[in-house]
């Protein structure tokens, strides 16, 4: 029997227009009052993701919430951390650097500083919008090495962050966690830090194994808890390498995917 459900937020639980449907809310919350524990488990700071997880009614001390693709898992009511896998300044500097050399753009999350990038750029600005946070200008270079970074992202027009991602050296993704979330968003983190892992952590807190898990998403940085839970299922607006790992491909994000999923598996 299912015991935890894990869901991405943008592409996934959200339609396209960025809200609840009616019948997804109702799912989650038949799920829950049957025992279910449901997190929200995104690419989004904390920030980001507070008016949903209220919206859920899922802010009581037995909510959980995974942040900035897995690198940091907290419980919702007092913010106390159950994991975090960070980097450190020199990191960002690092994935900075290899930026700057492909001619993309950059952007991080700082635990002192919030939203950081060394100059506005569309990407950046629209990252602001949908998590509340404000950019504060930062030459990354100047980064103290041991700063706590959540993650970076190398943020640009599709077509030429393709490019860039291309050229990137392979020690790169041997070094660190290597996703991408959207076409425009290549993101780094911790080389221990995923959706999987932080899936995998709540799981262990809570008592569970994977087999009890459900694990719903719909792009590149989902794939390692979708491998991970005992039933990994993608949307149908998926990416195909998404809906190759995936054991379930549900209907798409304007047509109640994640709601179908919770009937299916769990409600009936």
């Amino acid at each position: 029997m299912y015991k935890l459900i894990a869901l991405d937020m943008d592409g996934t639980l959200l339609t396209p227009q960025g809200t609840i449907s009616p019948r997804t809310h109702a799912a989650i919350t038949a799920a829950r009052a049957r025992g279910v524990t449901v997190v929200l488990a995104s690419g989004r700071p904390l920030e980001g993701m507070t008016r949903y997880l209220e919206e859920l009614g899922m802010t009581g001390p037995e909510d959980y919430v995974i942040s900035y693709n897995g690198a940091m898992v907290q419980r919702v009511a007092d913010g106390a951390r159950i994991r975090s896998q960070l980097l450190t300044g020199a990191d960002a500097s690092l994935v900075a650097r290899l930026a700057e050399q492909q001619g993309v753009n950059v952007h991080g999350f700082s635990v002192r500083q919030g939203l950081i990038s060394p100059r506005l750029s569309h990407y950046t600005e629209h990252e602001s919008r949908l998590t509340g946070m404000p950019v504060n200008l930062v030459d990354f270079a100047t980064l103290p090495p041991d700063e706590a970074i959540l993650k970076v992202m190398m943020i640009d027009e599709p077509a030429l962050l393709s490019r860039a991602i291309a050229a990137l050296p392979a020690q790169l993704y041997q070094d660190y966690t290597v996703v991408q979330s959207a076409p425009y968003f290549l993101e780094i983190m911790n080389k221990q830090s995923h959706k999987g892992s932080g899936v995998a952590a709540l799981a262990e807190h809570l008592g569970l194994d994977a087999s009890q898990v459900i694990a719903v998403g719909d792009a590149g940085n989902d794939s390692h808890m979708i491998e991970y839970a005992g039933l990994g299922v993608a949307m149908g607006n998926a990416t195909d390498p998404l809906k190759a790992l995936a054991q379930h491909i549900t209907s798409r994000n304007d047509e109640d995917g994640v709601a179908r999923v919770i009937e299916t598996f769990v409600l009936a």
